[in-house]
């Protein structure tokens, strides 16, 4: 009964109601919308049979400063055979391969998988089976597991594929199995499964470019197993030999240590605390939200303090009141809340759609039970929340004095006003904290955008990458005349300035990183070089990236063909080896004692790598063809990418010119990660632009309630004061004194909001300075900005129900 009573008196209003809702459903479906992702993200577990005893192997070496060293296949082996800590260990790593003879050739993502890994994620085939020892043992017959997704699309959903051979790197395999749908292998989009087939009887120490994980035995504790892993990294570096070159000292001068964490950080990496950080901000937003809802149930309930009196004298108790009120306030944060859910709705169809390259675990995002939870338990908590004030104002005994005196004495006026005015210096103090957040974020991404990447005008190159398989051309010699070939045929499409080739696009980090001996240092037995990132380029990618020569020359081919023993380091790295880059010139360095001195012919510019918020690593440049590298007699890049400067770069016309260049080289070379260096250096962004699109919608959105809330206040204030006002006209108050005294009351609760939204920022900032690049926690411009802009949108919220209050009639009024 008393239900269908409120619902009838909010039906009367309906601007009331429609404002209050839609006011509420803001601030709820961002709530909702933020916690969704949080939940699916961070909070969900793995999909995986017991989450909670999955982790990730990394490993530490301090002595040559590397908090990531990631898993080698001699740590493997040992702590497979050594361990007590794990029920099952494997090892996987990304891959990238080429399908061939089943319509146009395509290059597919891929992981490669020791025979643990899968069981270690409790996977059950829906077709065949999954990798044996024996799949995982070198020599054994190659084979291969499809994901469902590729299943489905290349072979039509056929029961009959187990046993059929596909072409994959131009060797024949037999598809042995099937993943289920809703398999996910870790945050990785494979297409195929491949086993390691690693040899153990040539596993050396070194070789750090694995990911390892494990799962726990029952009742081990992450202690326990960093303690077991920690007493086997002695016995690993006593079990296999060292590289050739290298000692075992060296390693045991790196110090390796264990960094076990669970598998689940390793998925979500460290977005952890940005989405944490949307929460708070869209959460102020919730309660900017509530307190204009409060605001505008106090003028309701003011309006109807004739009525609610009367109903206290009639002998309605205060409880009833109470409850009658607030029950009107949890109905509007309910049907906000529903509302809200549908906004909410939205705004994950669209995030689902964009895609965020840098957010984790995307098909987890669902509005799922416990989404509808949180936001059942938020709109509740907002409506008794905004609805506490006009309970605690109107449901007591005061209700005798109004009914007493008509609710019109002075004292009870003022403390009406005191308690709008203090929701709106609420309101505009919690503003000032998020205008703070977004200003700083827009301040980060124009510093991110000044800094100089080390290429030039990344929308003219176009990045795709080719693979050359062994069984398709043996020879290292032809794979690199191939790749000239063409270099060339791509080089002649009208449109295209130059074209270079490169194992490491930049911006993407990832690339091969290994130490520097340089001849002229005398290392100790023991001695540890600098371990420091190599590229392989051909000649012309200097020019078409825009690098610059600081010293020296380029690569030509003849370098290439006749194996010279040349090289190229960056600027930082000449530095930081000779102290001034034209010294470098002439100097000799080497990946290995026993391997040939190289001398470096040139000296570039300086490139980021792995995005433009990170110093630019050093870097040692070596031509695509060398011979006694790295332990092989001939050493050859047979995965490249092709960096094309041109005019046309990303239109289709072009693609399809570039694809017919390649094909009339080899019909069988499919091209992969098709991508202009633009789309690239933009991905490197990614996370700074979502925080900062989220930040300022959170920070427009509450800058709107708070403006729209100091104008509410005023606007209140003169309908309330019109008699005063009339009595100060007819006294001789001019319209612009009584324009002042509306803005000013207007400015005073702005200054005060921002006075204390500065104090509140100046002790929150501290939880965003970690995502901020080159621009300070406490940034003036920033702070300035914010106050005179805040100020500036208060006088002109105060200034429009100023005028009104000025073209009072004092006749009109007074009678």
């Amino acid at each position: 009964m008393q239900l269908r009573h409120v619902l009838r008196r909010l039906a009367r209003s309906p601007l009331f109601t429609g404002i209050a809702v839609v006011t509420l459903a803001l601030g709820i479906g961002a709530n909702t919308a933020i916690f969704s992702v949080i939940d699916g993200v961070l909070l969900k577990p793995l999909p995986y049979p017991h989450p909670e005893e999955l982790i990730e192997v990394n490993h530490t070496a301090p002595g040559v400063n590397i908090t990531d060293a990631g898993a080698a296949p001699f740590l493997y082996f040992t702590y497979r055979e050594e361990g007590r800590a794990f029920q099952q260990l494997g090892l996987w790593d990304h891959d990238s391969v080429s399908v061939t003879g089943r319509a146009e050739p395509e290059q597919v993502d891929g992981v490669d998988v020791t025979e643990g890994v899968l069981p270690i994620l409790g996977v059950q085939p829906v077709l065949g089976r999954l990798f044996s020892r024996r799949d995982d043992s070198p020599g054994s017959p190659e084979t291969v597991v499809l994901t469902f997704g590729y299943w489905k699309a290349k072979f039509g959903g056929a029961r009959s594929v187990i046993g059929e051979r596909i072409m994959i790197d131009g060797r024949a395999r037999e598809i042995i199995g099937v993943l289920p749908r809703e398999f996910r292998f870790l945050d990785e989009k494979p297409a195929l499964v491949l086993p390691m087939q690693l040899d153990r009887s040539k596993i050396v120490l070194g070789n750090f470019s694995y990911r390892a994980m494990g799962r726990l035995k029952r009742g081990v504790t992450m202690e326990q197993a960093s303690a077991d892993v920690a007493r086997m990294i002695p016995i690993a570096l006593r079990k296999f030999p060292p590289f050739p070159g290298y000692n075992a000292k060296m390693f045991e001068e790196a110090r390796l240590a264990p960094s076990l964490r669970p598998l689940k950080q390793e998925v979500i990496g460290e977005i952890g605390n940005v989405l944490w950080l949307l929460m708070g901000t869209i959460g102020m937003v919730l309660l900017i939200a509530c307190a204009n809802v409060a605001n505008l149930l106090l003028v309701r309930a003011d309006a109807r303090q004739q009525e609610l009196a009367i109903r206290a004298a009639l002998g309605a108790g205060w409880a009833r009141i109470a409850r009658e009120l607030l029950l009107e306030s949890i109905t509007l944060g309910l049907a906000g809340g529903a509302l809200g859910l549908g906004l909410a709705y939205g705004a994950l169809r669209l995030l689902v759609s964009i895609a965020p390259a840098h957010l984790p675990r995307l098909e987890e995002i669902s509005l799922n039970g416990s989404v509808l939870f949180f936001t059942f338990v938020v709109s509740l908590a907002a409506g008794v929340l905004f609805g506490l004030l006009p309970v605690i104002k109107y449901a007591g005994p005061t209700l005798v004095t109004a009914l007493r005196a008509g609710g019109r004495t002075s004292s009870q006026s003022r403390e009406r006003h005191r308690a709008r005015s203090a929701l709106v210096i609420t309101q505009v103090t919690l503003a000032v904290v998020l205008l703070i957040s977004s200003g700083l974020m827009i301040r980060t991404f124009q510093a991110l955008r000044q800094v100089q990447p080390g290429f030039v005008k990344p929308e003219e190159v176009q990045t795709l990458r080719i693979s050359i398989p062994e069984t398709q051309v043996k020879d290292p010699v032809q794979t690199v005349r191939m790749e000239q070939s063409i270099k060339d045929k791509i080089a002649a499409i009208p449109g295209v300035s130059s074209v270079g080739l490169t194992t490491t696009v930049p911006m993407q980090g990832g690339g091969w990183r290994d130490a520097i001996f340089c001849e002229d240092r005398v290392y100790s037995a023991s001695g540890i070089p600098p371990i420091r990132d190599y590229k392989f380029v051909s000649p012309d990618l200097l020019r078409t990236m825009g690098n610059r020569l600081v010293a020296g020359r380029d690569f030509t081919w003849t370098d290439v063909y006749e194996k010279r023993h040349v090289a190229m380091v960056s600027e930082n790295l000449a530095r930081e080896l000779w102290g001034e880059p034209r010294a470098a010139i002439g100097k000799r360095i080497s990946q290995n004692p026993k391997d040939p001195w190289r001398e470096i012919i040139a000296v570039v510019s300086d490139e980021r790598d792995d995005g433009v918020n990170k110093p630019a690593p050093k870097i040692v440049f070596w031509p695509i063809l060398m011979d006694n590298f790295a332990g092989e007699p001939v050493s050859v890049r047979r995965t490249v990418a092709l960096m094309i400067r041109g005019s046309r770069t990303g239109s289709q016309s072009f693609l399809d010119d570039v694809r017919r260049a390649v094909w009339s080289v080899d019909p069988n070379l499919p091209l992969a990660n098709v991508r202009t260096l633009k789309e690239i250096y933009d991905k490197s962004l990614a996370r700074t632009s979502f925080t900062l699109i989220m930040l300022a919608i959170a920070g427009a959105m509450a800058l709107i309630l708070g403006v729209v809330g100091i104008y509410g206040v005023i606007s209140y204030s003169v309908s309330q004061r019109r008699r005063e006002i009339g009595i100060r006209m007819a006294l001789g108050a001019r319209k612009n004194e009584v324009t002042r005294m509306f803005v000013g009351y207007g400015l005073r609760l702005a200054t005060i909001g921002v006075a204390c939204g500065l104090l509140a920022a100046l002790a929150v900032m501290r939880f965003l300075s970690s995502l901020l690049f080159d621009v300070s926690a406490a940034d003036p411009v920033t702070y300035g900005a914010v106050c005179a802009g805040l100020m500036g949108a208060a006088m002109l919220a105060s200034y429009v129900p100023a005028l009104r209050a000025a073209a009072v009639d004092p006749v009109e009024s007074l009678r």
